[in-house]
């Protein structure tokens, strides 16, 4: 149902509130490059510090700009189930066409509470949901045997596997074959994934090459694996860049520097440092970009 390259996109700040112009102008440069989809206030979208009447307005606000022209996939995750409910709740009646659920952070539940919480959302929200899986933010690994559990109610559709391993992709997608779609949750590992069966990718590097991560995807599926493989290491560089310090502080360092946002944070994340936004710099303009 959500294949390609969908751009976990940045929220825009300007002096502490969203700047909803700047969020739109980069909905429609991420659509006229050929993204495949659009998944507001993730990780990379600082949910995190979004407050509720925010985190709300950016996914309105996203759906109407997007106005079907390709998919919205909300991020509506928490470590509360019941606030995970409302937010997916929230998402449907805003329009979204599907939702992405990340692990329940810090209480790190046990593989059967993972369960019981994405399948209390499905059953509160009749919407396409996507599993997010990245235990270097959570404390907690969902494991394929977990995974491919939830992959038999059938408004789970897809999971966006970070791990970093690509045996674990593997393993999801044997255990669960057509009934899941798996998405590399981590930009460089993207080729990794889909040769071994996952069809795209929920990426921050798309955020500043939307075309060229779109190219990617679509080389690899395509069949031409020599075109895919010779964009992802001309991408490399950037992959490495855009994690020199936590996402998304470099991703929004870059966009500022090539003039499509004000690269505001909301604390407690802060500019780079002097040295790695020297880095950075080097990469962008190596990139072409700046």
């Amino acid at each position: 149902m959500f294949t390609g390259s969908l751009v976990a996109i940045v929220t825009p700040f300007r002096k502490g509130k969203v700047d909803e112009r700047a969020l739109a102008d980069l909905i429609e440069w991420q659509i006229a490059k050929g993204t495949n989809g659009i998944v507001p206030c993730g990780t990379t979208g600082e949910s995190a510090t979004l407050s509720h009447d925010e985190h709300n307005r950016v996914i309105e606000l996203t759906v109407e700009v997007v106005n079907r022209r390709v998919p919205v996939i909300a991020g509506t995750g928490s470590n509360s189930t019941e606030e995970a409910i409302a937010l997916t709740k929230h998402a449907k009646q805003a329009g979204a066409d599907g939702a992405l659920l990340i692990t329940p952070y810090y209480n790190k539940p046990t593989q059967e509470g993972l369960y019981r919480h994405y399948k209390a959302v499905a059953e509160a929200v009749d919407l396409p949901l996507v599993l997010y899986n990245i235990p270097g933010r959570t404390g907690v690994n969902m494991l394929p045997a977990t995974i491919a559990r939830l992959a038999a109610i059938t408004t789970i559709v897809g999971v966006k596997e970070g791990s970093g391993s690509v045996q674990q992709a593997s393993d999801i997608v044997q255990l669960c074959g057509d009934r899941l779609t798996v998405l590399a949750g981590d930009d460089s590992l993207t080729l990794p994934m889909m040769a071994v069966g996952g069809q795209g990718v929920i990426t921050v590097t798309a955020n500043i090459v939307p075309a060229e991560m779109a190219a990617l995807v679509k080389a690899f599926a395509d069949g031409r694996v020599a075109d895919a493989r010779r964009i992802h290491f001309n991408l490399s560089p950037l992959f490495a860049a855009l994690f020199f310090e936590t996402n998304p502080i470099p991703v929004k360092e870059a966009l500022g520097m090539m003039g499509k946002i004000d690269p505001e944070l909301r604390l407690p994340l802060c500019p780079m440092a002097q040295d790695t936004r020297e880095k950075l710099t080097r990469a962008l303009k190596d990139a072409g970009l700046i």
